[in-house]
């Protein structure tokens, strides 16, 4: 019998394999693996007896539990669907200001509103609701047809110069390219206008005289008197600082002369009541953080 060669330092025997110098111990494994190894193989026979874990040709183990992860989980789904029923029936039928004195309500709102702006509108108003060129600011509070919730609902509901059979419709003429006005008068109102927002210009006493009589003539029909919009028709107020397609000599020249018409899709076939509730609460809450 053979007696086999031990490690001078540890004592264990080895294995005869040796790598430059290095000489491979034939150790056992620690028993605190083999216990790990055994509790997993008793908790694996637990859990077979316990839970569904065999497949069969048509069905599987149902296990002593009878745990069901889809019958589970359909539940859940059920029970969320009765849940967002309940609240998005109120708020399809509630008033806004209603809705606002609701503490969960508005919890709701402001958990699925943000999700319905940035996939509805964001891609034309922005990502912070601020505009840009062509496309008002809803935060401004320089709303064309009026900011109010009703208003706002209805705004959604039908568009602006959108397919709707009840879209709004706004436009602006295009009196240069129609020749109502010669390019030296639009230049002049244009003066005018500017002077009536408040915006720097050179523009001597009797050149706006001109230009007041040109707007009374040509304007103020649509957009008062006084200039300061009028709601109804949806034409914008020409005496504040806020301008959807700017308020600088090229950008307004280019409005008078060419006409605008901006568009928005009209949401009823496309956003629930209670969606669009949610929008519209969640745009005046918007405003209002900004005027803060």
């Amino acid at each position: 019998m053979s007696v086999k060669e031990r490690d001078p330092l540890s004592g264990h025997e080895t294995t005869g394999h040796e790598w430059n110098g290095i000489t491979e111990l034939n150790t056992r494994v620690p028993r605190a693996v083999w216990f790990f190894i055994a509790v997993t193989h008793i908790w694996a026979l637990v859990y077979w007896v316990l839970m569904p874990a065999w497949p069969l040709v048509t069905t599987y183990t149902k296990g002593l539990l009878g745990y069901d992860d889809r019958e589970r989980i359909k539940q859940q789904v059920l029970t969320a669907d009765a849940e967002q029923a309940e609240w998005t029936r109120a708020l399809a039928t509630l008033p806004a200001e209603e809705i606002r004195q609701d503490a969960v309500l508005m919890a709701r709102v402001e958990q699925t509103a943000p999700a319905l702006y940035g996939d509805s509108c964001a891609a034309c108003h922005g990502s912070d609701a601020a505009g840009g060129p062509g496309f008002p600011s809803l935060v401004d509070g320089a709303w064309l047809w009026g900011g109010d919730a009703g208003t706002i609902m209805e705004t959604l509901r039908v568009g602006i110069n959108a397919p709707h059979p009840e879209s709004r419709w706004a436009q602006m003429l295009a009196f240069g390219e129609t020749g109502i006005l010669t390019r030296p008068q639009i230049r002049t109102v244009v003066d005018y206008v500017q002077s009536l927002s408040g915006l720097d210009t050179e523009a001597a006493p009797d050149r706006l005289a001109e230009g007041e009589t040109i707007f009374a003539e040509n304007c103020a029909s649509c957009h008062g008197e006084n200039a300061k919009g009028i709601q109804e028709l949806g034409a914008p107020n020409l005496t504040d600082d806020f301008w959807i397609y700017g308020g600088d000599d090229a950008s307004m020249f280019t409005t008078i002369n060419l006409g605008r018409q901006g568009w928005m899709p009209a949401w009823e076939d496309r956003l629930t009541v209670a969606e669009r509730m949610a929008l519209t609460l969640y745009i005046q809450d918007l405003g209002a953080e900004q005027g803060e």
